[in-house]
Parts: structure tokens; sequence; C-alpha cells
């Protein structure tokens, strides 16, 4: 059996967007009530996630961002944007979900984890390096990249971005490299209104973004389609060392912030596939990253159906 971590912390559910948002602590207590009543929660690796180094979420986020953020939290409850809330509790949960990150990559770098889940809010993929936007405040998962490159020396990262919503943040990020090659499924035109599928990246960077747009009403076979026909040529040709999971399950049909049609089974059926992108690519190391995912109950499900798949 393949030994996946699950990164997890009190603190997460501290971060407060007030009453009425849909980002909001019930998402992670969902996951793991579900994860204890379905019997998979023993079956995981538990981290402990510590807040990351303010050097490290600089590799992204320029210092006067990052300080910019602790202000806003220390003054919270602040609105940063109309959907994206600074609270007291904001700024030690933001930084253990980019410490999730790094611990679960030193840990599949040590040899002693397959591959990891990591269960944080807020989310990060819309964070880009000096704004906070759309729930986020850093982005958790290009710091990841980055980190796994500087202090890991990868050459290659595979960013896998399956939200609803386009990873704007992500993308602005590392458009214009050539070690990293990010692929994003998103609702389109939606919010952001980023990612149509002529952006292709810039500079050393230009063909290293794959944005795959999907209408309204679009469901599993829309979406492994362009998992089959857009990421898996281009990700063989590329041989990541390493896969990032920006796993947002709002594309799933009962989701109330997006209009997509994705089903628990198409969770799985992506996930094999990039799981087995990486057995033949990284040594099947993948960390994957909560991003959306609003109806409590299908989070919970859809989270199982992706643990499940990267257990096999």
């Amino acid at each position: 059996m393949r030994r996946l971590g699950l990164a997890f912390h009190p603190s997460f559910l501290s971060h407060d967007t007030g009453p009425g948002h849909p980002e909001r602590p019930a998402r992670l207590l969902a996951i793991c009530d579900h994860l204890r009543t379905v019997g998979l929660w023993d079956r995981l690796i538990p981290l402990h996630p510590t807040a990351a180094p303010l050097d490290l979420i600089e590799l992204v986020h320029p210092r006067a961002y990052v300080r910019a953020i602790e202000e806003a939290c220390r003054r919270g409850p602040t609105a940063l944007d109309p959907d994206t809330i600074a609270s007291p509790g904001s700024w030690e949960a933001a930084r253990r979900a980019t410490g999730a990150v790094i611990q679960a990559i030193d840990r599949l770098a040590a040899g002693t984890l397959d591959a990891a889940f990591c269960a944080v809010r807020p989310p990060g993929h819309h964070a880009s390096a000096a704004r906070a936007m759309g729930f986020c405040l850093f982005n958790h998962v290009a710091i990841g990249a980055r980190y796994a490159q500087e202090r890991h020396h990868l050459d290659r990262v595979l960013i896998v971005d399956w939200d609803a919503h386009h990873g704007n943040g992500t993308q602005a990020i590392v458009e214009e490299e050539a070690s990293v090659l990010y692929f994003s499924t998103h609702q389109f035109p939606f919010y952001p209104g980023t990612g149509a599928a002529e952006d292709t990246g810039r500079g050393a960077g230009t063909g290293m973004t794959l944005n795959v747009p999907l209408a309204a009403g679009s469901g599993d076979a829309e979406l492994l389609r362009a998992f089959r026909e857009v990421l898996l040529p281009k990700a063989l040709a590329f041989r990541p060392q390493l896969i990032l999971i920006s796993a947002g399950f709002d594309a799933h049909r009962d989701d109330p912030l997006a209009s997509l049609a994705v089903t628990e089974s198409g969770y799985a059926r992506a996930t094999r596939l990039v799981r087995e992108l990486a057995d033949r690519c990284c040594r099947g190391r993948i960390v994957s990253v909560l991003e959306g995912g609003y109806h409590l109950l299908a989070l919970g499900r859809s989270v199982e159906a992706h643990l499940r798949a990267l257990l096999e």
C-alpha cells in the first residue's frame, strides 16, 4: 500500500471568514468527519505542519506584501477584497497551510512518504505574488514549487489545477518559468476571468502553461479528455520530478459556486491518471493541496475518492 500522508492542523479552523462565507471551517470538519466515517482516516499517515518560515513564503511573495498580510490579520477581521477576509487566526492558519506543503515535500524527498494530501485553509491558488484574492492569502502550491526547486534542487515541477476557478495567481507566478509546467481545467468564462486557451505562458515559459477552459455543464468526460489529450502528452515529454495538485472540488455537480458537472468518479479517474503519470516520471511523488469545494457532502465524498485513488 502506498504511504499517503494527511496534513491537518486545528489552526486551519481559526481562519474566520465570517457568517455566510462559503469558505468556512465546516469544510475541513466535513472532510475529517467523512474520512473517519468511511474508515480512511486511520489508513493515512498524520502530518502536523508547523508555520512556514517567512523566508520561504518570501520565495514567492515580496516581504512588504507578507508584512501587509500580517498586519491585516492582526487588525482583523479585515476585508482584503469583497471575497477575501483576514482575521486574527488567519496568520497562523495561512503560514501553517504553506508549512504543510513544505513538510510534505520534505517527507517525499526523504522517501518516508509516497504522496500527501494537505487539508488546509485558507486556500491559495488565486493569490498572486502581491495580491490576495479569491479567498486566498498565500499561494501554497507556487511556494511549494519554488521551494522544491531551490531546496531540493529539482529541475522540473508539474502543477495540476482542477479547481472550477482558474488559478490565476499560480499562473501569474510561474508563467515565465521553463522549469514549471502548469495545467489547469476550469469553467470559462467565469471568475476570475482568466485562463483562456491561448494563454500559454510568457518568455522562457512560453508553451509551459496549458489552459483547458470548460463550458458550463461539462462533466467527467470533458475533464478526462483534457487530461488525456492535453496534459499527458506534454507532461510525459516534460518528465516532472514532482507533481503538485491544486485540488479544488468545486467542479462537482452539486457545488453551489460553479456550474460544472464532475462526479466523485471523475475525480477518482483524474487522480489515477495523475498517479500513473507520477509513477512513470517521479516515483509516484504527489503533493495534493485542497483549494475549493463548497458543498459539504460532495466535498467529503470527492476527497475520499481522490485519496482512495492515491492509495491504490
